[in-house]
């Protein structure tokens, strides 16, 4: 599907007054919704409201819960994309957009007749700026047709300056305190509708799956420690995110500063005043400095590893994972191995320029410990601290507590020049999109496909991801972990040097952020001599408007 057809895909549902399909109908409390039926049996339904739209005076507030509706509504089209920036790899992002963007789409097998089926809810990925449920790369119909015991859920939440934006220094938000977390609002308000629904649909409300990848990986690494999820599900899968995907309160502030600059507001009425249309204008100047979640100490604890290491989610079952090569992702990101060369250095040298020096030592015999060009060594200990060792102290506290957790590591590469094992290239596999080739620049093998899908699903039914011929073991103190690539084998304490050295240094909650980038730094001013002033001039320019 190109761009264009995305675009033309883009519908309105509408009330049904008249006489309808009732097998494709569903009776859920706020509302009967009616969905289509693909030619092989899977029950498909779009754009259903989870909740009020969150529009004029729910503007920058905790999303509501739909009332009692007795209507008939078509469940044919997906909801609005939130308001985010048009970008290349985030596919949802050129389907209309809007503020109205709180649906959840839902597919069912109607081959299977069991009740009480499995129900796997997927939060997507996007820096918490971009994303959306219109992605084909998150259609559910291949999963669901491989696993036809599992009813498959996509959200859509809030990203970007209507979902994380803290006001508490602008006069008048006071009256906004949810605000710099509503995107994980909207998905606690998506998992209750689950809650109340799903049955009408013949899922089982408790053997509830929530899954996701970076963004939607740390969304369901925050889910089990915020108060108000508790009982909303059952297990977790996350992919390439953690709690290390968040911000502290101070470093919202900037983006705050630049919608007040970008917009001219002075208070929160004169923010309420912009209409959406100016909402978006505002975004492409600023949606490249977007929030994290924020480490408020009331929706999510100001250190969310120790709620792993005190036992608040020994109830739950998890499975977590990275990719080997996560930061290759922004090779594309930022235009190309150029940039590359130049972003990672600059990100690294900002970053451990704040460590303790007895930190920085151990970062640089990080960094003597490989052999490769330095570049490469700056982006192994970024997927190190910002995606491997993350997960690896949630799954350590987890375990030790009592919890079920297994891990995996993923080295299946994309064809992609310098991809490799990047950030997102397990997603095609997880959902059986073969197709989809955005990140693995071919079309997936379909055998690794089918056995991820089947371990996801695994786990989602039983909470334990093995499958036939590969027993997958628990992540306990042997550290036992289920490699996946062009082989699937168990190896015990991958990279346990690069573990030892470089833990100590989450404390410092590397996320990424670069809002508040100095480009003066060592590495900057030796690649202006080696390749001069203009070079350097063009590459940063690039830099400031790619997101990472």
């Amino acid at each position: 599907m190109t761009n264009e057809e995305l675009r033309d895909s883009y519908g309105i549902n509408k009330i049904i007054s008249s006489e309808y399909d009732k097998s494709l109908a569903a009776a859920c409390y706020n509302g009967t919704f009616v969905g289509k039926r693909t030619r092989d049996g899977v029950l498909v339904y779009k754009g259903i409201p989870y909740a009020k739209p969150p529009v004029g005076p729910l503007r920058w507030k905790k999303p509501r819960l739909p009332g009692r509706d007795l209507g008939v509504y078509e469940a044919y089209y997906n909801g609005k994309t939130p308001i985010q920036t048009e970008w290349e790899t985030e596919r949802a992002s050129y389907y209309p957009q809007g503020e109205n963007c709180l649906y959840l789409n839902i597919w069912v097998n109607e081959t299977c007749r069991i009740e009480d089926k499995t129900v796997m809810v997927f939060f997507h990925g996007g820096s918490y700026g971009w994303g959306g449920t219109a992605d084909p790369l998150y259609d559910g119909k291949a999963f669901v047709k491989e696993n036809p015991d599992i009813i498959l859920v996509t959200v859509g939440y809030r990203t970007g300056l209507m979902g994380f934006v803290d006001f508490s220094r602008v006069p008048g938000g006071k009256d906004y305190p949810d605000a710099p977390n509503l995107g994980i609002w909207d998905q606690v308000a998506a998992l209750r509708w689950v809650q109340k629904n799903i049955h009408v649909f013949g899922g089982d409300p408790d053997s509830v799956t929530i899954f996701g990848e970076s963004a939607g990986g740390g969304s369901v690494s925050l889910l089990p420690i915020t108060p108000v999820a508790k009982g909303l599900f059952r297990r977790v899968i996350a992919e390439s995110g953690s709690v290390a995907l968040t911000f502290s309160k101070e470093e919202c502030q900037s983006f705050t500063k630049r919608l007040l600059e970008a917009s001219g507001a002075k208070t929160m009425d004169d923010l309420l005043a912009l209409s959406e249309e100016e909402l978006k204008k505002i975004n492409q100047e600023i949606n490249q400095y977007n929030n994290f979640p924020q480490r408020d100490g009331v929706l999510i604890p100001e250190e969310p590893y120790e709620s792993y290491m005190n036992g608040e989610t020994a109830n739950i079952d998890f499975l977590m994972g990275s990719n080997a090569n996560e930061s290759n992702y922004w090779v594309g990101e930022l235009g190309g191995i150029a940039a590359y060369r130049l972003g990672i250095p600059v990100m690294f040298e900002n970053d451990v320029k704040k460590f303790h020096p007895v930190d920085q030592l151990r970062v640089r015999k990080f960094m003597e410990a490989q052999n490769n060009h330095p570049v490469w060594r700056m982006a192994e200990f970024y997927n190190e601290v910002m995606f491997r060792l993350p997960m690896i102290r949630q799954a350590e506290g987890h375990a030790r507590r009592g919890g079920k957790v297994y891990l995996y590591y993923w080295t299946k590469e994309s064809v992609l020049p310098y991809r490799k094992a990047c950030h997102a290239v397990e997603l095609a596999y997880v959902f059986g999109n073969v197709d989809e080739t955005i990140y693995t620049g071919e079309k997936a093998d379909p055998v690794l496909t089918k056995r991820v899908m089947n371990m996801w699903a695994n786990f989602a039914r039983t909470g334990d991801p093995s499958i036939e011929g590969k027993e997958w073991p628990e992540y306990r103190d042997h550290r036992s972990v289920m490699v996946i690539g062009d082989r699937i084998h168990v190896e015990r304490d991958p990279k346990s040097e690069q573990r030892k050295r470089l833990t100590p240094v989450l404390r410092y909650h590397l996320n990424g952020s670069y809002a508040d980038m100095n480009y003066k730094v060592p590495y900057i001013f030796g690649m202006a001599t080696a390749v001069g002033a203009v070079v350097l001039s063009i590459a940063t320019g690039v830099l400031l408007h790619r997101k990472l």
